[in-house]
C-alpha cells in the first residue's frame, strides 16, 4: 500500500505503508536515536508529532511488554527508511509493523529519511499530513497547512491523567512522599523515583496547590509533556505556590513551567532536540553529560533576570538553557531526560539530588512527629495522674460522709 507525507511548504515524500491505514496531521520532526523506538513511540511528549527516525533500520529487536513509557502509542505517525519485518530478540512478542497496526498508527517506510531530516534541519519543524488514503499531493499539502500546529495550544490536557492515583509497584514502606504532576509523565521517571524510596501520588495537570499539599509531600515533581509551555499558563500560580513551600524538581516541560512560574519566558526552537546523544555541560562541575532529549521549546535565558533562577546547565551544541536552579529555594530543573528511556544514564544522579533536597524536610517532619508523640504521651500521663487524683479526692469525701 502506498503512503505519502506532505509538508506545509509543498515538499512531498512518497513511501510504502507498514502500519495501520488512515490519515493524520501533525508536526514533522526527527529523532537521531539508534535504538529505543518503542519508548519513543509511547512517550506522551510526542503527541501530535510525526516522527522520522534517522537511523536506517528500525524494528530489528521487535516489540516487548516492558519497554513502554505510557499506556499506548502517542506519536501521530512514524517514518523510517526500512522497517524490520522479522525481528530477533528473546523478549519480542511482535514486530514493529504489527504493533503500529494494533494501535492504529500510520507507518511509512521506503522514504529517504536522510533527505527528510536535512530538509527539516534547513527549513525547521513544520506541519505535515501523513496518509495512505489520499494520494493527491495538493490535497495533502493543503491539509498540512490547515493543521493548527503546537504554538499557543494546550496539548497537555489531552494526555494528563483524569484522576489522582498512587504509583506503587512494591509493598515496601517508603520514606519519602512525592506529589507528581502529570503533564505527560513517562513511566520510567516514576520507576526511578520509586526505586529511591518515594511513595508517589500522581496528580492531573488541573490539580490545585491545595490538592498536592493535602498529602503533606516531601517534594513536588513536575513532569515532561507535549506542546507549548506558554499554553499551559493555568499551572504557573500552582507551581509558584508549591515551590515556595516544598522542594521541587522539573524535567523537560516541567523545567519550562518552572521558568514561566517565576516570571521567565520560552520560545520555539527551529527543529528542536530529539535524540540520545545531546552533550550538556554542568557549570558547577565542568562535567559534560551525554543526554536524552525530546523538546521543541526552550527557556529564554535573557528573561531570567530578577526571577531568582540561574542557569546551571547549557547545551554544548547551541548554548541553549538545559538546567535551572533557584537562588534561595530548593527548586531545580533540567530540560533533558535524566530518566533516559531511551538513552544514556549519565544524568540519573539528578534523582538522587532530588532526594537530597527532600531529606531536610523529611527529617524535620520525623523529628516533629517524635516531639509531638512525646508531648502527647506526657499529656496523657499528666491526664492519667490528674484522674487518679480526682478519684482519690472523691474516695476521701465518701469516707468522710460515711
Amino acid at each position: 500500500m502506498k503512503a505519502i507525507c506532505a509538508l506545509e511548504d509543498g515538499t512531498v515524500f512518497r513511501g510504502v505503508s507498514f502500519g495501520a491505514p488512515g490519515e493524520r496531521t501533525g508536526e514533522a520532526v526527527f529523532n537521531t536515536s539508534m535504538t529505543g523506538y518503542q519508548e519513543i513511540l509511547t512517550d506522551p511528549s510526542y503527541t501530535e508529532q510525526i516522527v522520522t527516525m534517522t537511523y536506517p533500520l528500525i524494528g530489528n529487536y521487535g516489540i516487548n511488554e516492558e519497554d513502554i513509557e505510557s499506556s499506548r502509542i502517542r506519536v501521530f505517525g512514524f517514518i523510517v527508511k526500512e522497517a524490520c519485518k522479522y525481528p530477533s530478540n528473546f523478549r519480542s512478542s511482535m514486530s514493529l509493523g504489527e504493533y503500529l497496526k494494533k494501535e492504529g498508527i500510520i507507518g511509512i517506510e521506503g522514504i529517504d529519511t536522510r533527505a527528510f531530516t536535512r530538509h527539516i534541519r534547513t527549513a525547521g519543524a513544520m506541519k505535515a499530513c501523513i496518509s495512505t488514503e489520499d494520494t493527491d499531493e495538493d490535497s495533502l499539502i493543503k491539509k498540512a497547512q490547515e493543521y493548527p500546529g503546537l504554538v499557543g495550544r494546550d496539548i497537555v490536557s489531552s494526555v494528563t491523567c483524569e484522576t489522582t492515583y498512587s504509583w506503587s509497584k512494591t509493598d515496601n514502606t517508603k520514606p519519602y512522599r512525592v506529589a507528581a504532576f502529570d503533564f505527560g509523565i513517562k513511566w520510567n521517571i516514576l520507576r526511578l523515583l520509586e526505586d529511591r524510596g518515594c511513595d508517589i501520588t500522581v496528580f492531573p495537570s488541573s490539580a490545585s496547590a491545595e490538592d498536592a499539599a493535602s498529602i503533606n509531600p516531601d517534594g513536588i515533581f513536575l513532569s515532561n509533556g507535549p506542546g507549548d509551555p506558554a499554553a499551559v499558563s493555568y499551572v504557573s500560580p500552582v507551581i509558584k505556590q508549591l515551590a515556595e513551600t516544598f522542594p521541587t524538581f522539573g524535567i523537560c516541560l516541567g523545567h519550562q513551567l518552572i521558568a514561566l512560574a517565576f516570571g521567565g519566558t520560552t520560545y520555539k526552537l527551529k527543529f528542536g532536540h530529539r535524540g540520545g546523544n545531546q552533550p550538556v555541560i554542568d557549570h558547577a562541575t565542568g562535567k559534560i553529560d551525554i543526554t536524552s532529549q525530546n523538546h521543541g521549546f526552550c527557556v529564554d535565558p535573557d528573561s531570567l533576570k530578577g526571577t531568582g533562577l540561574s542557569v546551571t546547565h547549557t547545551n554544548c551544541n547551541d548554548d541553549t538553557v538545559e538546567g535551572l536552579e533557584h537562588e534561595s529555594l530548593p527548586v531545580f530543573s533540567v530540560q533533558y531526560h535524566p530518566e533516559s528511556s531511551p538513552g544514556p544514564h549519565d544524568a540519573q544522579y539528578l534523582f538522587d539530588r532530588f532526594i537530597d533536597k527532600m531529606k531536610p524536610r523529611r527529617h524535620k517532619d520525623t523529628k516533629l512527629n517524635k516531639v509531638t508523640k512525646k508531648v502527647k504521651r506526657k499529656r496523657k500521663h499528666e491526664d492519667t495522674k490528674a484522674q487518679i487524683k480526682v478519684k482519690s479526692y472523691k474516695l476521701k469525701d465518701k469516707n468522710k460522709k460515711d
